[in-house]
């Protein structure tokens, strides 16, 4: 694990990020805050492709909570059944359906606590909603920001809300807003589980991993 990156050297790291891609986008398809749950909530141990290619047709149909329980579960998995665990998904995707009809009106909920409340909505899933919907600097982090924070000083941590908490202390709040997005970007496409991209990172020269692949 690298040592927490100082806060200049942060400053310059999201300063490259934001000056190559100054409104960094999630890439899970949505039409409002229920779909984009249900996309998050579907995208665990999946890609965001894959997920994007089942929910195509389905959100056609069922982009609110009473339109998905009056599809069913069955018709449902007949939508998502590319995706992995797509049983378990289907019967989350339904319960959390009904609760926000139940009690929150159909609609759903901007509070971190409400959000985890919801079957098959863990805080990664939460702080997506919060970020991309509602516009709160909250850090979702996945696999891609876990590798990125400990390899490069960025945010190290043990787990994934180590992690969280150094990007919430250490990224300059201007930056806060956007900062799990450019990081889940560098992640996915450069700083690679296998044979990282360094020849073609911006901040390889900042980055504090040793065996950097040039």
């Amino acid at each position: 694990m690298a040592k927490q990156l100082d806060y200049m050297t942060m400053r310059e790291i999201f300063s490259r990020f934001q000056a190559a891609e100054a409104e960094p986008k999630g890439e899970l398809n949505h039409v409002n805050a229920y779909t984009l749950v249900v996309a998050v909530a579907l995208s665990a141990q999946a890609t965001d492709a894959g997920v994007n290619k089942a929910t195509a047709k389905l959100f056609e149909v069922a982009d609110t909570p009473q339109k998905m329980l009056d599809l069913g579960e069955e018709a449902l998995i007949d939508h998502i059944k590319t995706i992995g665990l797509f049983r378990n998904k289907a019967k989350n995707v339904i319960k959390l359906s009904q609760i926000l009809v139940d009690q929150y009106g159909g609609e759903v909920p901007n509070s971190r606590a409400a959000l985890e409340s919801l079957p098959g909505v863990g805080r990664k899933t939460a702080n997506v909603v919060l970020n991309m919907w509602w516009h709160y600097p909250a850090q979702a982090v996945d696999t891609h920001i876990f590798r990125l924070g400990n390899r490069s000083g960025i945010a190290p941590g043990k787990d994934v809300v180590a992690v969280e908490r150094a990007i919430e202390d250490n990224v300059p709040v201007d930056f806060q807003q956007h900062a799990h997005h450019w990081m889940i970007l560098h992640g996915r496409y450069v700083c690679v589980a296998r044979k990282p991209k360094c020849g073609n990172c911006i901040i390889r020269d900042l980055c504090q991993f040793e065996d950097k692949v040039l």
